[in-house]
């Protein structure tokens, strides 16, 4: 892209991110500048991907033509704190803390910073990630080009409005570990009736990506396709008969109200 990627914070969310566009080849590795921490881990990740490793958060700011905040949102304050002096209107903010408005950085850094508010998920690893992306004044249509060319390299971009944007967390950023959870239990199935958990693990995460691609591909209604799998009187529909009765569905809702409130919370 011929600009400078800075990370500050490569925590799980982070290393998603930077992992992700190294694998689609959208940045080489020499561009993407990274703070170091006490912790060791962006030093363990330095030593896997090879990207520069900065001192401390002010080297990045500085030196970043787009500035990735991939910090726990409570630390956020902090960091503006820290990076405000050394920051011009020119550096393009992409925050991925979850609750945190795109008002907020303003009011920290002042009203003509460029911030990009952006949701991905941890899938973004393995390039199939979906990132819901806000954004304002003075942010230009140049800027908002360039982020989203990183993050289509990685999967699915949707623009969101901001008002929205706590939603959409819940359903595709944290979403992922309702999945998690539900493959792990699929294949626990599995092994409760014979299976090899390696065996049960493969054809449970297999049937899942298929099915979301099946989704999408398709354009079809997901009860549409639900429908198509369950014959009648067959083995599927007494299935869905058994999740029904356990509030599958309404588990699932209430999950994902349960952590707009604290999205909401948060911010």
């Amino acid at each position: 892209m011929g600009k400078t990627i800075g990370f500050i914070g490569s925590g799980n969310m982070g290393s998603a991110i930077i992992r992700g566009l190294i694998q689609a080849g959208v940045v080489n590795k020499e561009d993407i500048i990274v703070s170091s921490g006490k912790s060791g881990r962006k030093e363990k990740l330095q030593q896997e991907i090879g990207f520069q490793l900065k001192e401390n958060n002010v080297i990045v700011a500085q030196k970043s033509d787009i500035l990735f905040l991939a910090v726990k949102p409570h630390i956020i304050p902090t960091v503006l704190t820290e990076i405000k002096q050394t920051m011009t209107n020119e550096t393009l903010i992409v925050t991925v803390a979850v609750g945190l408005t795109i008002q907020s950085y303003k009011d920290a850094l002042g009203q003509e910073a460029k911030v990009i508010r952006a949701l991905p998920n941890t899938p973004s690893a393995v390039g199939e990630g979906m990132t819901s992306i806000s954004f304002e004044s003075p942010v230009t249509e140049e800027d908002w080009h360039a982020v989203n060319k990183l993050f289509s390299a990685i999967g699915k971009t949707e623009v969101i409005d901001e008002k929205l944007m706590n939603a959409a967390a819940a359903i595709a950023g944290s979403s992922p570990a309702f999945v998690d959870m539900f493959i792990e239990s699929l294949a626990d199935g599995g092994v409760l009736n014979g299976l090899p958990r390696a065996s049960a693990y493969k054809l449970a995460a297999q049937a899942v990506l298929g099915s979301a691609k099946l989704v999408l591909e398709s354009g079809e209604h997901p009860g549409l396709l639900k429908d198509q799998v369950c014959s009648p009187s067959g083995t599927t529909i007494e299935a869905v008969r058994t999740l029904e009765k356990h509030g599958f569905r309404h588990a699932v809702i209430d999950a994902v109200d349960a952590c707009v409130k604290k999205a909401n919370h948060v911010g």
